[in-house]
């Protein structure tokens, strides 16, 4: 048992409950529909209240500047911005288990629920997080988010239905680098080892793909504060440089269902385990356990 455990033991789980507003936002049959034929979604309306996400502006500063709520036992092994790495793209992941602000964001009733209606799924539970900052280009062109699928960096995970939320702290312009996703692409074949975030040349990547005769739609998650997106765990994305004079800031929840586990998985001949597999407890047969409380939330459930 290591030293996280205690110090989250005392986070207790959603009260899973929505206004009748918040009902109202619930993805319709026909939103539903377009999610599994595109592979992505929008929501409307604003979904999340400008006090949360304006709390969590505030939450990043301070994780910024050094301050953590709660503290993971290792500085490396995953992806940990710090001071004088660059602000071109500032990527910290499993943000919400070091900062209240953030960790508060990522476990938002209404974002399980509207998982849940899209995928199906009876429950969702919080499976990692990043906060990713981008400063703009000034010109330069640099700062791109590379073409990746999710799931490809969660192979350890045995459900197809796991997907992820994407956040900006503001309104989301074409210009000030949005996620973009490949229309459809969670259909393809060929994906599953598209690891290529921290790859800058967009065009490249994609190549392959035309090669074979792939439809390459590109489209940008434009949305306005309050919003967010949602793309599944195979859908081809990445972001552009941030052209705006702006900081462009934002935080991507990827979420599971109930039905997800561990599994073995090996890549050419070495075995591949995801750095929460230190964190979380342990089934009786000493693999990870997907479904601990205290590393994986329940966000919603029925």
């Amino acid at each position: 048992m290591i030293a996280i455990k205690d110090n989250f033991y005392h986070l207790k789980d959603n009260v899973y409950h929505l206004t009748e507003e918040e009902m109202a936002l619930l993805p319709t049959e026909d939103d539903i529909a377009f999610y599994e034929e595109h592979g992505w979604f929008i929501t409307p309306q604003r979904v999340i209240p400008d006090e949360v996400i304006d709390e969590a502006i505030l939450g990043s500063e301070k994780f910024y500047q050094g301050e953590r709520d709660w503290v993971i036992p290792y500085q490396t092994g995953y992806s940990n911005w710090q001071p004088g790495d660059g602000d071109e793209i500032r990527n910290n992941e499993f943000v919400s288990l070091q900062k209240l602000e953030l960790r508060k964001l990522a476990l938002q009733p209404i974002i399980g629920a509207i998982a849940a209606k899209l995928t199906r799924s009876k429950s969702i539970r919080r499976f990692e997080d990043q906060l990713v900052y981008k400063a703009p280009t000034k010109g330069l062109g640099k700062g791109a988010v590379g073409w990746h699928t999710d799931h490809a960096y969660s192979s350890n995970c045995t459900s197809d239905k796991l997907l992820a939320t994407w956040i900006p702290f503001h309104d989301s312009e074409e210009n000030r680098a949005p996620l973009v996703v490949i229309d459809g692409s969670h259909k393809w074949t060929g994906t599953e080892h598209l690891r290529d975030f921290n790859q800058q040349d967009l065009p490249k990547i994609l190549q392959k793909f035309a090669e074979e005769g792939k439809e390459i739609k590109e489209v940008p998650m434009v949305m306005k504060k309050g919003q967010i997106s949602f793309h599944h765990g195979w859908t081809i994305h990445g972001s552009y440089p941030n052209y705006s004079d702006q900081v462009r800031l934002a935080m991507a929840v990827h979420l599971q269902d109930e039905t997800n586990q561990y599994q073995p998985f090996w890549n050419n001949g070495k075995q591949i385990h995801h750095f929460l597999d230190l964190l979380c407890r342990k089934l009786p047969n000493g693999e990870p356990d997907y479904s601990d409380p205290e590393i994986f939330p329940t966000i919603w459930s029925e």
